[in-house]
């Protein structure tokens, strides 16, 4: 237990330090290494999936990084509706997604492609960009990009 304690000291410790250095320096999405950063220290550890969405600016500066849907040990359910309403909201023209599986296997279902045409269909109405959607396993992450997915 008490290693346990130590370990999420420590991850908390690096989230602080990640935090700061964001926002001494404005986040860009072109610094993949720190985008992976982040969403591994976010996402990797979580015994639910979750869905992550990160909102940026026309520079493709971080603006909000929101989890907009929480699930089970399995799954989660994301509605691009509500995700179109917090693009507007941020005034978003850009949005990078993130989600983990809790089984620690970071390969993309065929859910999770299905869910990312829909989002990127549906923000394509309103002009925001998809950049990446990033699947979060243990010690390994996904980009539908870098797959040529996206």
């Amino acid at each position: 237990m008490q290693n346990n304690t130590r370990k999420h000291r420590i991850i908390n410790i690096a989230l602080q330090l990640l935090e700061k250095q964001i926002k001494v320096r404005p986040y860009s999405s072109t610094s993949s290494a720190q985008t992976r950063d982040y969403l591994r220290l976010q996402l990797e550890q979580l015994e639910r999936e979750v869905f992550m969405v990160l909102y940026l600016d026309n520079q493709h500066r971080l603006i909000s990084s929101d989890v907009t849907a929480l699930g089970t040990i399995r799954e989660t359910w994301v509605y691009p509706r509500e995700i179109v309403k917090e693009s507007l909201a941020f005034n978003a023209a850009a949005v990078i997604f993130a989600h983990n599986h809790p089984s620690g296997v970071s390969e993309p279902s065929q859910a999770d492609h299905s869910i990312t045409n829909k989002l990127k269909e549906a923000l394509s109405l309103i002009d925001v960009k998809v950049l990446d959607h990033f699947v979060v396993g243990h010690g390994e992450l996904v980009s539908f990009t870098e797959r040529g997915w996206l």
